[in-house]
């Protein structure tokens, strides 16, 4: 009973024609008797057509007992064309050809031909026909003496003979058929035809056979194995996949073959292979557009119109859509960022590389595939797959007694079909090694046999190619820099000046004391040494594990990286020794154990009056908690000086310093007002020689409107709590401006939501800048401090930051200067400025305290009225955090240009004038602070001061003068 539509064609075995689009199929009458009448009638038709009819004797070979095998084009189900094998034969005088050629002179040698070679198996080609009507007849004829070939694999034959009209014979010589030299023709079926034997030998078909033939047999008989039904149809391997001169590497073994659905050719292969019942179909192409889409950033217009492809797997008889090129090397390798950013994605995807030996080799390349580390691979590799490879090659059963090189490039292949793969089925020898390399960026050399390693070595040294190479023993990994070094010896001159033509002919024996130079004896493991030891003798070979070759090809992708990118990759060996760095397992130290640690408790309020009060002043705050100030006092006033070198790159002309110190003085005054011991304020010049900045006396004057902020001197903290932006009054804000004002500073004020949003992202911007800055970023990180590792008693204690675990431990990443390296050679690190962006966003307001005049004197006043304002707004019950950018103390060009390197200056200044603009301040207004106030619960810690000891000298009494 025939089988089911659906199931036709996996009874035997078949391919498509690429030239016709039509499917072959191969079965055996008993099989598919509806195919074999099929058949027969067109045999039939043909024949009779041109009146020779009694020549198919179609009553004696009806029932298909004598066919072993027939071949039917099929166009949509219709057979439109056909062949039919016999035997292989037992006798010669079962071979049809010599009923055929009776009359011919010689037809006693021509037996004697025939009985010479069945002992190797002979088989008779009948029955060619293809279908009249037929616009595509040569296409069909060339696929139809291709299956002479398939009939040889199929039936495990060396020779194929058929007998055949000399005005047809082009199309069987394109597939290696040969007529015997000097044999004449005879008239048969009559006079009309000239005809001739013609024969086919398997071992010979490399040689003889056309190369675009060549190309399509390998493809086609690769198919054939996935689509044969093998527990019934006895099939052989392809000859093509063992080592040997069958037939030279072929594209349709392990290359895809892209469609393209724009191309009317290409158009109608995909129609003919989607038809196809026994094609396997994959479209996930919606699920890529959808990650093409999704893509950060979005890939350009270029890309994202590209029209997508087919591809034709034939070895797999599979058919699956994907992005077109660009699109989808663009989405493969996203996640490679920004290991391997965009820019050097495409110079490694511009290398040439090349694989000899696909043991090792295998895993080697396949992970510079998946890294799209090139754009050309070549691999080179004589051996076959077989059962003792499957503990590091990461192949299957399947892929048994295929070569090597196949292997992996199907393998890689089936990742990227766009990926330019040559193969090279005989491996590399003197003839083949030159036309190998050339061309290539570098050669990765894996092979087993020693004069092979000094060939590539001499060839690539010639070429100035440079060669490396992984021993998959303690993680070695030998880079020879021919490119650079063209006159050095190979393998580091280990081997003296070894030459591969003087180790071609020594035994196994005799190479090993070659072999333990180059590997360095004392460097190997002692497992292995002890192996090398046991060769021969308890062992057959040297032993390779699995991991270590993965670890070869992690090593290698990494120099290939390197070599890439022009960085430094010396000549020489270095070892990634796994099992010996395991001997150094640690605990690790966990950053998120700080946020457990109790807060310090603040000192208690001194009972001297002196002491409380410079305790006050120093409880101020200051950029970076850095209290660049030092007091001096007595029983009549308080000086404050300024200390140099506790500043930073920020804080341009000191006036960050300056403004602290204003805060400072603040709390001195309010400290001495709420006691009645308030007196007059100094603001001294900036050239004073031993930098005094302000003094305060002691009198007996008392101003409440101060006096009553004195309990929150001591509780006032930054909260950097992320807030709820709920309403701030109308007279909170004149109440604030009204204090700034009075301290002879100007205070602007934002209420609006979208100027703070603008904000938000301007001053996230600014902190990016800061972090990608390298001064900046080390002066940044050495303000942190972490408890239970630094001193608390300066700096910002990360815990005032209001982290969560997972953010400390962000934070303990952002540290590191070698990341900000990297992210501010891409102009990236946006993350860099999200915690202040979501901070600022919460907000209810921004306010920002400018100074009068750019001078010493108007920012020790804005600081007085920057620690006013924020008191008064905590009094209020607003929360407030600093959130200054990197350009508030910038006013000249050149001030931008000492905080950030020259890739950042001008969108420095661009942040500085859209900021102004979005607050409306004036362009050369003297930026004192910028406060965020937010609704949030109290602050969890706060960051310490130096102790007043320290901070504070004690003098004697002055009587008012110093």
């Amino acid at each position: 009973m025939p089988a089911a539509d659906g199931e036709r064609d996996r009874v035997g075995a078949s391919f498509v024609d690429r030239a016709s689009g039509i499917r072959f199929a191969g079965h055996t009458p008993g099989r598919r008797p509806d195919l074999w009448a099929a058949y027969l009638d067109g045999a039939e038709a043909r024949y009779g057509h041109h009146g020779v009819g009694h020549v198919l004797q179609r009553e004696t070979i009806q029932s298909g007992a004598s066919t072993s095998l027939f071949w039917v084009a099929l166009d949509h189900g219709r057979v439109v064309g056909g062949l039919r094998c016999h035997g292989p034969i037992l006798s010669s005088s079962d071979a049809a050809a010599l009923r055929e050629l009776a009359s011919h002179p010689e037809l006693a040698k021509i037996e004697r031909e025939i009985h010479g070679r069945l002992r190797y198996g002979v088989i008779e080609i009948k029955g060619v026909w293809v279908a009249l009507e037929r616009a595509d007849h040569r296409q069909l004829s060339n696929a139809l003496a291709r299956c002479y070939v398939h009939s040889l694999t199929w039936l495990d034959a060396r020779f194929a003979l058929c007998t055949a009209a000399d005005h047809a014979l082009d199309r069987w010589i394109s597939t290696g058929g040969r007529q015997v030299e000097g044999r004449a023709p005879v008239a048969y079926p009559d006079e009309r035809y000239q005809t001739v034997m013609m024969w086919w030998d398997r071992e010979r078909l490399g040689e003889l056979a056309e190369a675009s033939q060549l190309d399509a047999i390998a493809g086609e008989q690769l198919e054939m194995q996935h689509t044969a039904e093998l527990r019934r149809v006895r099939y052989r391997a392809p000859m093509t996949t063992r080592p040997g001169p069958d037939i030279a590497p072929h594209a349709s073994l392990w290359k895809p073959v892209i469609l393209d659905p724009a191309r009317v050719d290409n158009a109608r292969l995909i129609d003919q292979h989607l038809a196809d019942p026994a094609v396997i179909v994959l479209d996930t192409l919606s699920e890529q557009l959808s990650q093409l889409d999704a893509l950060l950033p979005s890939a350009p217009p270029e890309v994202r119109s590209e029209g997508p492809r087919w591809v034709w797997y034939p070895w797999r008889s599979t058919m699956v859509r994907v992005l077109g090129p660009r699109a989808f090397r663009r989405v493969r390798l996203d996640r490679n960022r920004n290991k391997i950013t965009l820019e050097e994605q495409e110079t490694l995807g511009a290398l040439r590389v090349g694989v000899v030996g696909l043991s090792v080799g295998h895993v080697i390349a396949h992970t510079l595939a998946l890294e799209g580390l090139c754009g050309e691979m070549r691999l080179a590799d004589f051996d076959a797959v077989e059962l003792s490879n499957l503990n590091r090659i990461p192949a299957t059963l399947l892929d048994l007694t295929i070569n090597k090189a196949v292997v992996a490039a199907r393998r890689i292949a089936e990742v990227d079909p766009y990926l330019d793969l040559k193969v090279m089925t005989s491996g590399v020898s003197s003839a083949t090694l030159d036309g190998f390399l050339d061309g290539l960026d570098v050669v990765i050399e894996e092979c087993d046999s020693l004069d092979v390693k000094l060939l590539v070595r001499e060839a690539a040294r010639r070429r100035r190619i440079p060669v490396i190479m992984e021993t998959s023993d303690r993680g070695m990994l030998d880079v020879e820099r021919f490119d650079l070094e063209p006159d050095r010896p190979s393998f580091h001159g280990l081997v003296d000046d070894l030459r591969a033509g003087e180790v071609a002919d020594l035994s196994t024996h005799d190479k090993v004391p070659f072999v333990l130079r180059i590997l360095e004896p004392d460097q190997l493991s002692a497992r292995m040494a002890a192996s090398m030891a046991e060769i021969d003798e308890t062992v057959s070979t040297w032993p390779q594990l699995a991991g270590d070759v993965t670890l070869g090809g992690a090593t290698v992708a990494a120099a290939i990286r390197s070599f890439g990118r022009g960085e430094e990759l010396p000549s020489g060996r270095v070892r990634v020794d796994l099992q010996g760095i395991l001997g150094t397992i640690r605990e690790p130290q966990s950053t998120a154990l700080i946020l457990d640690l109790p807060a310090l408790q603040d000192p208690a309020v001194p009972d001297d009056f002196v002491e409380m009060v410079a305790q006050a002043a120093n409880f101020a705050p200051s950029g970076g908690n850095t209290q660049p100030w030092r007091f001096e006092a007595d029983d009549d006033e308080l000086r404050i000086y300024l200390v140099r070198d506790r500043t930073s790159t920020l804080d341009i002309q000191h006036r960050g310093s300056y403004l602290a110190i204003g805060a400072a003085l603040f709390n001195a005054r309010v400290a001495a007002a709420a006691h009645g011991r308030l007196g007059p304020v100094a603001v001294c010049s900036p050239d004073t020689p031993d930098d005094l900045v302000a003094t305060l006396q002691f009198r007996d004057e008392i101003d409440l409107t101060i006096a009553e902020l004195f309990p929150g001197v001591w509780r006032r903290r930054s909260n950097r709590h992320p807030g709820t932006p709920g309403p701030i009054s109308q007279e909170a804000i004149s109440s604030l401006r009204q204090e700034v004002e009075a301290e002879g500073a100007r205070l602007t004020f934002t209420l609006d939501r979208s100027v703070i949003d603008q904000c938000s992202a301007l001053l996230a911007e600014s902190d990016r800048l800061r972090s990608l800055s390298p001064w900046l970023h080390q002066e940044m990180m050495s303000e942190l401090r972490w408890p239970g590792y630094d001193p608390l008693d300066s700096g910002i204690d990360v815990r005032t930051l209001e982290l969560d675990s997972g953010d400390v431990a962000k934070l303990a990443v952002a540290r590191r200067p070698d990341i900000m390296e990297h992210l501010a050679a891409w102009n990236a690190g946006r993350a860099l400025g999200d915690i202040t962006r979501t901070r600022v966003q919460s907000s209810g307001a921004i306010a920002v305290i400018t100074a009068r005049d750019d001078d010493p004197a108007s920012y020790v006043r804005a600081g007085s009225a920057v620690e006013r304002c924020w008191l008064q707004a905590e009094r209020a019950g607003l929360a407030v955090q600093p959130v200054s950018p990197v350009f508030i103390y910038a006013t000249e060009e050149a001030d931008y240009h000492a905080l950030v390197p020259p890739p950042f200056r001008t969108s420095l200044i661009d942040l500085s004038r859209h900021f102004r603009e979005a607050l409306e301040i004036a362009a050369h207004a003297p930026l004192g602070l910028v406060l965020r106030l937010h609704h949030a619960p109290a602050p969890t810690f706060r960051s310490a001061r130096l102790p007043i000891a320290k901070a504070l000298t004690r003098m004697e009494h002055s009587g008012g003068n110093r």
